[in-house]
């Protein structure tokens, strides 16, 4: 008999996101299972099949239609000059929670200050489409290779410049690399494909997916904080907390006193559990979050 379940056919990106982008999807309550040997990563939830993709190529399979959505870099949907739709940006890279850049770099004792000076120079870079349209725009000829990788060591003998990606800049720098521009700022996007995107139950299952991962991002840079508060001391310790909305507020079995739930940015914690505990706090409990969903 023939299967009528419908299917959502996703791509995640293989290569430098991928560890992360499975981490993000656990977090949001996806289980996955992936084989060291295989690039069809197995979700129970038996509603979508997946499959490994580079970044790189994600946009152009997602705009043929041979899956149905997926994740990749704006940088190579803007490479690639794909036609899909961006059903939303996700802020995380491999290494951080931050938009990546693609910068034009060169040696720190070149002649080359902007990007003038390229004229008639020689970059490298994996980025060359891209490349190409910025520099005509601006009206820069300049010879563009593409290259296959360690692009950082190719300046100054295999390269005048290059044009590469960067988080931190600390490989550039370890390299004897300075920045003269930075052309293209990305981050991960959420795309799909535009004519399955009208399917009503595809589209409603991609945005089930996405608030999700929304959610899963959110509470990576939070906190919850759970504390006991005489009546008294109440209205102190409320003036030291900010939150997303007001904090919840419950009567303990002692009138005279109150629990407090509230969730927070993790960067205010090791300055604020100090001030709430000298404003009359106790047993102030941290707690770690999945989701926020707004």
């Amino acid at each position: 008999m023939k299967s009528t379940q419908k299917i959502l056919k996703i791509g995640l990106p293989k290569g430098s996101l991928q560890e992360s982008t499975l981490k993000l999807f656990r977090k949001a309550g996806y289980h996955i299972s992936v084989s060291s040997r295989s690039y069809y990563p197995v979700f129970t939830d038996t509603e979508i099949s997946s499959m490994l993709i580079r970044a790189q190529e994600m946009a152009r399979y997602v705009e043929s239609g041979v899956l149905d959505c997926g994740l990749t870099g704006y940088d190579w949907i803007m490479e690639q000059g794909a036609d899909v739709k961006e059903v939303a940006e996700l802020n995380y890279a491999k290494e951080g929670l931050r938009p990546v850049r693609w910068v034009v770099a060169v040696p720190n004792d070149s002649k080359i200050k902007t990007l003038k000076d390229l004229k008639g120079k020689r970059i490298a870079t994996e980025l060359v489409g891209f490349t190409k349209r910025y520099l005509k725009a601006r009206n820069i000829k300049a010879e563009i290779d593409f290259s296959w990788g360690a692009t950082e060591v190719k300046p100054p003998h295999l390269a005048d410049a290059i044009v590469e990606l960067t988080e931190t800049g600390n490989s550039l720098r370890a390299n004897n690399l300075r920045i003269i521009e930075t052309i293209l700022q990305s981050s991960t996007r959420f795309i799909a494909n535009k004519k399955i995107w009208q399917d009503k139950w595809k589209r409603q299952k991609m945005e089930n997916i996405v608030m999700l991962l929304q959610g899963a991002l959110a509470a990576e840079e939070k906190v919850g904080l759970k504390m006991n508060v005489s009546k008294k001391d109440l209205k102190r310790v409320m003036s030291l907390l900010p939150s997303m909305h007001s904090p919840t507020i419950s009567t303990l079995s002692d009138a005279e006193w109150y629990d407090l739930d509230v969730v927070i940015d993790e960067e205010l914690i090791c300055d604020l559990i100090p001030k709430l505990k000298k404003a009359g706090a106790s047993g102030i409990v941290e707690y770690q979050l999945n989701k926020v969903i707004p």
